[in-house]
């Protein structure tokens, strides 16, 4: 039975980069780094990507991958980095972790210590982010499916990939409305999406689908 309407309330967001005063010049300091750095940074570094390059293919390398193969020319670490399938944590701390346990192996297998080019250090940073509310509120489906044609790029990556930061629960705010609003069904195909594997365009469109089918009852 489906419950009373709920509103939801879209917001967007706008991030302030920091610098954090810390950076690597090799595979020992950018470990150093890892394991000490906010959870905030490992955060900005494993997921700005997307929402800055959101025009571009999907599954774009986390900045630490990046800088291993591009700027140290360490391919196969690079490799493994890139890897990781970032949508399996829910929580930055199991993420770190799995960075640490792959850059550890290397270190315990590999003689080799190569350092980046003046001027191409790894600059540890994270990301300040301010919240505001839109004008934007549904009370239903149709609703909500016509609001998320008309909110910017960054109201869907708050809503989608910021959440699993805040909520630490494997849900985005969508789901979580979805299935307070009697719509179980809708809420899991929304959770069973892989948001890594779409630009964000692509993603409102799957999106707009999946909810316009549950809408025409």
């Amino acid at each position: 039975m489906k419950q009373a309407p709920v509103e939801f309330r879209f917001n967007t967001k706008v991030d302030q980069t920091i610098l954090l005063g810390k950076k690597a010049r090799n595979i020992q300091e950018l470990y150093s780094g890892i394991r000490t750095t906010p959870d905030a940074s490992i955060y900005f570094h494993t997921h700005k990507f997307l929402q800055q390059h959101h025009y571009l293919s999907p599954e774009p390398p986390n900045d630490f991958a990046y800088w291993v193969t591009n700027i140290l020319n360490e391919a196969a670490l690079g490799e493994r980095l890139s890897s990781i399938d970032i949508i399996q944590f829910d929580k930055m701390s199991s993420l770190r972790k799995r960075f640490i346990e792959i850059i550890d192996v290397y270190l315990e297998t590999s003689h080799r210590s190569v350092d980046a080019p003046t001027g191409q250090e790894f600059y540890f940073m994270s990301a300040q982010t301010f919240v505001f509310a839109t004008p934007y509120a549904a009370r239903d489906l149709a609703e909500f499916k016509e609001i998320l044609r008309k909110v910017s790029i960054h109201s869907l990556y708050y809503h989608v990939f910021d959440a699993a930061l805040r909520l630490e629960l494997g849900e985005n705010d969508f789901s979580v409305w979805f299935r307070r609003m009697g719509e179980p069904s809708l809420a899991d195909e929304v959770l069973r999406l892989d948001p890594y594997t779409y630009t964000l365009e692509g993603l409102r469109r799957k999106l707009i689908q999946l909810v316009g089918q549950y809408g025409q009852d």
